[in-house]
C-alpha cells in the first residue's frame, strides 16, 4: 500500500519537475581535451642513453577554430653529468573554412647535446582534410615559413653564428582507430629550404587500458641533411609511457 501511494505521488508530480532531467538529456560537448604522460626512453643518433622524458599535449576545437598546444621534456643523465637535455615546444592555430584551414605555426626546440642547439620555426598556410571520419583522419599542410638555428660548437668552429632560413613546409597528419581502445598515429613533416632541409616523421600506438589510463609506444625520427662536424644527421628517441587523458 505505501509502495502505491508513492507511486501515485510520482505521477501527480508538477511537469516543471519532471523537466528538470528531461530523458533525452545528454552531457554538453567539451571542446577541451589533453594529455599527459611521462615515461621511459632510448636515444641514438647525437646522444646514447636511457632516462626521463614527458608530454603535456593540449588542444580547444570548436566549430570554427582548432588551438594545439604541446610541450615535450627529454632529460638523460649518467652519474651527476646530464647527457641529454632537450625541450620542444609546439603551438598550432586553424582557421577552418569547410573541409579546410588556414593555420599558423611556431616550433622552438632547445637542445644541449643535439647537433643543433636552438631551433626557431615560424610558418603558415593551407591545411585540408581528405578523411575525417569516427575511424581515420588524414589530412595535409603546406605553408612558407622562416627557420632560425643555431649549430652545436665543434673543434673547427668553436663559436658558431646563427643561421636564418626561408622554408617551405609540407605536413601529413594520419590517425586510425584500430580497435575500441588502441590507436595509431603517423605524422610526416618535411621543410626546405636553400641552406638545409629536415624531414621528421612521428610514429605512436596507444593502447586504454582501464578508462583514462593508456600505455603508449612512440618514436620519433629526425633527419638532417647540413649538421656540424662530428654530429649525426638522424636522430631517434623512442618512448614507452603511461598517459592520462582529460577530457
Amino acid at each position: 500500500m505505501k509502495t502505491l501511494c508513492y507511486l501515485s505521488g510520482l505521477f501527480f508530480l508538477p511537469s516543471t519537475a519532471w523537466a528538470l532531467v528531461p530523458p533525452d538529456y545528454k552531457e554538453p560537448p567539451n571542446d577541451i581535451y589533453a594529455e599527459v604522460e611521462a615515461g621511459l626512453q632510448l636515444n641514438s643518433g647525437n646522444t646514447s642513453t636511457k632516462n626521463f622524458n614527458g608530454r603535456t599535449f593540449v588542444t580547444y576545437d570548436t566549430t570554427k577554430a582548432k588551438q594545439e598546444f604541446t610541450f615535450k621534456a627529454y632529460y638523460a643523465a649518467e652519474g651527476n653529468a646530464s647527457t641529454s637535455e632537450k625541450f620542444d615546444v609546439y603551438y598550432q592555430s586553424n582557421y577552418k573554412i569547410n573541409e579546410s584551414y588556414l593555420y599558423g605555426r611556431a616550433e622552438v626546440t632547445w637542445d644541449k647535446f643535439g647537433s643543433y642547439t636552438q631551433i626557431t620555426t615560424i610558418s603558415t598556410g593551407y591545411g585540408f582534410d581528405i578523411i575525417k571520419n569516427n575511424v581515420t583522419n588524414l589530412s595535409l599542410e603546406v605553408g612558407p615559413g622562416y627557420r632560425y638555428d643555431l649549430a652545436q660548437s665543434s673543434d673547427s668552429i668553436p663559436n658558431p653564428t646563427a643561421n636564418s632560413d626561408v622554408i617551405l613546409r609540407s605536413a601529413a597528419k594520419y590517425s586510425v582507430k584500430l580497435q575500441e581502445y588502441t590507436s595509431f598515429t603517423a605524422d610526416l613533416t618535411t621543410e626546405v629550404g636553400q641552406d638545409n632541409r629536415t624531414i621528421a616523421v612521428d610514429l605512436s600506438y596507444k593502447n586504454t587500458f582501464i578508462q583514462d589510463w593508456a600505455f603508449k609506444i612512440g618514436m620519433n625520427m629526425k633527419y638532417t641533411e647540413v649538421v656540424p662536424e662530428d654530429t649525426k644527421q638522424l636522430d631517434t628517441i623512442t618512448t614507452f609511457n603511461l598517459l592520462y587523458t582529460f577530457q
